[in-house]
């Protein structure tokens, strides 16, 4: 899998950021605590030419001319000399005799290109925006790898940071994703109980006596007391209930900044790839439905659980942006939002010096 668009940390260079546009470096370099620009950095104009100067007019007349100028002239002009321009012969703001405008010498192109020279200043040989012969495409000096990466390089190319923000930790994840499920389960004892307590009520008769038979050691099977007819209801009711509970509590939160209360905790938020923005409604839904609702499958041999289960775990094994199965359906990822610096309170006041 390549790596994104961004800015990332410059390899060659680790006290440089530079952006990555998916195939190769572009840009000029910024410092590697700079806020990054969103977005490519905008195209750098090419240098203009250096344009060769005409000769000074000289500050004193030339030798044999007055020393005062005549009526009409400026000091330093001889007679017969136009203004602003030198002897007799150059033209305005040009140079001597054959010289194009603007000072260019004979020769060369209208902005002062050496003949044979490409536009832009180009040197001949050398392909548009490239570099000397034998290099690639996007100035990739021969031998490195195709996204820029120096030959013998160690590690693999710098660790994506989305919007300039670095990846959430799969540690931090979990333990909000733990928080979250603590508050859910408390909203389900509230509201699900009643459901929960009739479900027992149901199935109690059943499972005494299986127990009762396993103290005594008596496989039979045969004479068990049947299962309250409700209790498949009940289990379908109790499972609707807890996915409309965890729906109610995740997606509006997500939506409008992409933070649960477990992710607030730990200082994690989920952007899209695109921009750092909300999520939105529609995008905080997709994202939900691919973890929450297998709940409705629990009812089915724990189904449901092993697709939870295998989500959860999937931002292990995704590289380089550590995308849950949940993120790549939204096309979201999770960053580490940056610590709040404490400030250190000054309340009290300066005393104001001896009183007189």
């Amino acid at each position: 899998m390549s790596v994104q668009p961004g800015w990332y940390v410059d390899p060659a260079d680790p006290e440089t950021r530079r952006y990555w546009d998916g195939e190769g470096w572009l840009g000029a370099p910024i410092p590697v605590d700079a806020t990054p620009p969103e977005g490519p950095p905008p195209v750098e104009p090419p240098p203009a030419p250096v344009e060769p100067t005409a000769p000074a007019a000289p500050v004193t007349a030339p030798p044999g001319l007055p020393p005062h100028p005549g009526p009409g002239s400026q000091p330093g002009h001889g007679p017969g000399w136009g203004p602003q321009a030198g002897p007799p012969g150059w033209g305005p703001q040009t140079g001597p005799p054959g010289w194009g405008p603007q000072g260019v010498p004979p020769g060369q192109g209208p902005q002062g290109v050496p003949p044979g020279w490409g536009p832009q200043g180009v040197p001949p040989g050398w392909g548009p925006q490239a570099g000397p012969p034998g290099w690639g495409p996007q100035g990739v000096p021969p031998g490195w790898g195709p996204q820029g990466v120096p030959p013998g390089w160690p590690g693999r190319p710098p660790e994506p940071r989305p919007h300039g923000l670095p990846l959430a930790g799969y540690g931090a994840r979990f333990t909000a994703r733990l928080i979250d499920f603590a508050i859910v389960f408390a909203l389900n004892a509230l509201v699900n109980g009643w459901f929960v307590w009739r479900l027992i009520r149901e199935m109690l008769p059943y499972m005494r006596e299986v127990y009762r038979r396993q103290l005594a050691g008596n496989p039979s099977t045969e004479g068990l007391p049947e299962v309250g007819p409700q209790a498949g209801n009940l289990i379908v009711a109790i499972l609707l209930i807890a996915t409309a509970l965890w729906l109610a509590y995740e997606v509006p939160a997500m939506a409008a900044g992409g933070q649960t209360v477990g992710k607030r905790l730990m200082r994690i938020r989920a952007v899209p790839l695109t921009a750092d923005q909300p999520l939105g409604f529609g995008r905080a839904l997709i994202r939900w439905t691919t973890l929450g609702l297998p709940t409705l499958a629990w009812y089915c041999l724990g189904l449901g659980l092993i697709l939870q289960l295998v989500d959860a775990l999937s931002p292990l094994f995704d590289h380089p942006l550590r995308q849950a199965l949940h993120d790549k359906r939204a096309q979201t990822v999770v960053v580490q939002l940056p610590a709040i610096a404490s400030a250190t309170p000054n309340d009290r006041t300066q005393p104001s010096g001896d009183t007189p």
